[in-house]
């Protein structure tokens, strides 16, 4: 399990905070870990904190993180890049919360905790960021005869018992 990186986002909001860093993907959680091909890679990520213009405690994110993932079709190592980007508005009540969202449905907004969790964020914005089926755009010949050559031709069975009872 990795280790947390928490803030307060209500008074990281209201300080303007801003907050770089870039991690190693090998440091992030077993979760992450489970959906890419290997640890190697890093993630890099801005945070900082405002007033939205509706003067809300808002956080903006950006993050590039360079994973690599298992392509499907030829099981090969395929080099990804995750970039995403948004912001989260903070709410300390509830119903101000629900009718904000009602108002504007790609809000996008969570009740402010005494601690936020960034590495959280960070570890759900790569699982979200990844493709449902990783694929390169052209596996190369090398790759799909060796997939060919491990696979034994169903056929071929046929073929000696045709020979057989010829």
């Amino acid at each position: 399990m990795s280790n947390p990186i928490l803030i307060d986002p209500l008074a990281f909001a209201r300080d303007g905070g801003q907050f770089d860093k870039e991690l190693a993907i090998a440091d992030l959680d077993e979760r992450v870990h489970e959906v890419l091909a290997s640890t190697a890679g890093a993630v890099k990520l801005s945070l900082s904190g405002f007033s939205d213009r509706l003067r809300r405690p808002s956080l903006r994110y950006a993050l590039t993180a360079n994973v690599e993932l298992s392509c499907q079709r030829c099981l090969g190592v395929m080099p990804f890049e995750v970039e995403s980007e948004g912001v989260i508005t903070l709410f300390v009540n509830e119903s101000k919360l629900d009718d904000a969202v009602a108002q504007d449905e790609e809000l996008d907004a969570i009740m402010a905790e005494d601690e936020f969790d960034v590495l959280a964020l960070i570890e759900d914005e790569i699982i979200m960021g990844l493709p449902l089926s990783a694929k390169h755009d052209d596996c190369g010949s090398e790759h799909l005869e060796r997939a060919k050559a491990d696979k034994p031709n169903p056929f071929a069975v046929l073929a000696t018992l045709k020979k057989s009872g010829s």
